[in-house]
């Protein structure tokens, strides 16, 4: 790749081999592994309740989801004809989405706590009343001698008090989006209540955030987790932070191109956390709701249909390394192989309000800027009008730096842009970001950038970076029809310089982005 550098410390920064630059394994390529367990993830079409706000009776809700459950049965007797110990369902796919507190009522089964009991759906059926989903998923895992992990709606009671400061809904019950995992002997092992709710009017945030963990005796340590909650602190950096190298993650992701697609981000979050990512996602073409995948640092297996596909449930199987440092007898732990935050003023301003966190280029901030929003922010864009060169583009005091060269074919008058984002997150929760990101734009007028794009030709050799005031930064490069590519070299400088470098593209450029997640800003 060839950039028409203005600078020998940029010369510099494309020639280095950085310890924190990633090399990273074609998709689907599996390296040969001394330590590893079977596991898989199913992407399943809900068969939803057509009406959910209107309630139902118990039995009429329980032959709802046992419609579901069916599905589950089939894939997870699948699953073990290719060895699986582990099995992960998404998120709402037994029972669906959309309903008010009211009217998943019925649908609800309280799920005793596995840290202050130890009990068997299974075998012990008798032991808890309208617990029949319960007993169904215990004696799925059972049969098929696998670790299942599926999300339900719990119904937990709680102390109705006059103090103004307690969690306690005025019906004197907590309704909770959660996950429940079953040995495969039945036996329910974990439970764990989603913290980040993403308007899910049925469910209650817990009082607390739940740091859940489980042991298996093939992978040793999981942790849960679900969909909304990959964006936070807690519980998932909160986990990786205490060393859990392996995460269960049941969502029902829309789709947020350019820079927020499923497999786009899951993979990225995999790779710079140094986890493996069982994701399960529901399949919903009209909602844009799919792609899952099993993710590893070293490889990833994941699977998006693309329009027209037949819109159906897909079964993932791969053969995935342990990582769990305890279970393999080391000692390293993620925090340990991150870059440490650099504690420059600039970094530690977060948001850069006190100084400037653009690099040094001789490039100055273009003034021909325009804004248009990317999931409900403002980014600040600047449109690439040659095919090749160098741009910069500012969001208040924060600034990204691109160096590229383009590659037409098909769609050589295709419009391209660099935005620059830094700020709260307007839509819903308030977290705070700092992004970087190249899109293609949807058409052929400035205010299509930042929208969604499915298909581009020209591929293009860049050079991204910017400087952030977090360590947390995830690089995706997206390449036409949701294929994720892998950056030839993604580097976290001590100062808080972040660079992504990519070449010989496979595939068209969709959008190429540093996300940035300040999570010590989060105002929620």
């Amino acid at each position: 790749m060839s950039f028409r550098s203005k600078s020998k410390e940029t010369m510099t920064l494309l020639s280095a081999v950085l310890s924190f630059s990633l090399t990273l394994a074609v998709v689907q390529t599996q390296p040969v592994m001394d330590k590893s367990y079977i596991a898989a993830v199913y992407e399943h079409k809900l068969i939803p309740n057509p009406e959910p706000r209107v309630p139902l009776s118990r039995s009429a809700a329980l032959q709802h989801m046992q419609k579901n459950l069916d599905i589950f049965e089939e894939q997870a007797a699948k699953a073990a004809e290719q060895g699986v110990q582990i099995l992960v369902f998404p998120e709402d796919g037994i029972h669906g989405f959309n309903f008010t507190r009211s009217s998943i009522y019925n649908y609800l089964e309280t799920i005793p706590d596995p840290q202050q009991e130890r009990w068997n759906p299974c075998t012990e059926s008798e032991k808890y009343n309208n617990t029949e989903v319960l007993q169904r998923l215990s004696c799925m895992a059972r049969r098929n001698n696998l670790y299942l992990v599926a999300n339900m709606p719990d119904l937990q009671p709680c102390p109705l008090s006059t103090d103004p400061s307690s969690t306690c809904p005025s019906d004197g019950r907590w309704q909770f989006n959660t996950n429940v995992v079953f040995r495969s002997d039945g036996l329910l092992v974990a439970r764990y209540h989603k913290y980040n709710l993403f308007y899910e009017d049925s469910f209650d945030t817990p009082p607390q955030p739940e740091i859940i963990t489980f042991d298996t005796p093939f992978a040793g340590k999981f942790g849960l987790i679900i969909c909304f909650d990959i964006l936070f602190h807690n519980p998932t950096i909160t986990l990786v932070e205490k060393g859990v190298r392996q995460l269960i993650f049941p969502t029902a992701w829309f789709n947020s191109p350019p820079i927020l697609h499923s497999v786009q981000y899951h993979q990225s979050l995999s790779r710079i956390t140094n986890v493996t990512l069982l994701s399960a996602n529901l399949r919903n073409d009209r909602l844009d709701m799919g792609g899952s995948g099993i993710y590893t640092p070293l490889f990833s297996t994941y699977h998006y249909a693309w329009r027209g596909e037949p819109e159906e449930g897909k079964l993932l199987v791969a053969r995935v390394p342990v990582l769990d440092p305890e279970w393999l007898g080391q000692r390293e732990t993620t925090q340990e192989r991150m870059t440490e935050s650099t504690s420059s003023p600039a970094a530690e301003s977060g948001f850069c309000q006190t100084g400037s966190c653009s690099d040094a280029s001789s490039v100055p901030p273009s003034s021909n800027t325009f804004t248009t929003t990317i999931i409900f922010d403002p980014f600040t864009f600047v449109l690439l009008n040659e095919m090749e060169g160098e741009a910069n583009v500012c969001n208040g005091s924060f600034c990204c730096h691109l160096q590229y060269k383009r590659f037409p074919h098909g769609d050589s008058n295709g419009l391209y842009a660099l935005g620059a984002f830094a700020g709260w997150h307007s839509g819903g929760r308030h977290f705070a970001l700092q992004i970087c990101a190249l899109v293609r734009c949807a058409g052929s007028d400035a205010s299509s950038c930042g929208q969604k794009v499915e298909e581009a030709e020209s591929q293009m050799d860049f050079l991204l970076e910017g400087k952030f005031g977090t360590k947390y930064v995830y690089p995706s490069v997206l390449a036409s029809r949701f294929v994720v590519e892998d950056p030839e070299h993604f580097e976290i400088a001590a100062d808080g310089r972040v660079s992504m470098k990519h070449s010989n593209m496979t595939g068209g450029l969709l959008s190429a982005s540093l996300y940035g997640r300040l999570y010590h800003l989060d105002k929620d």
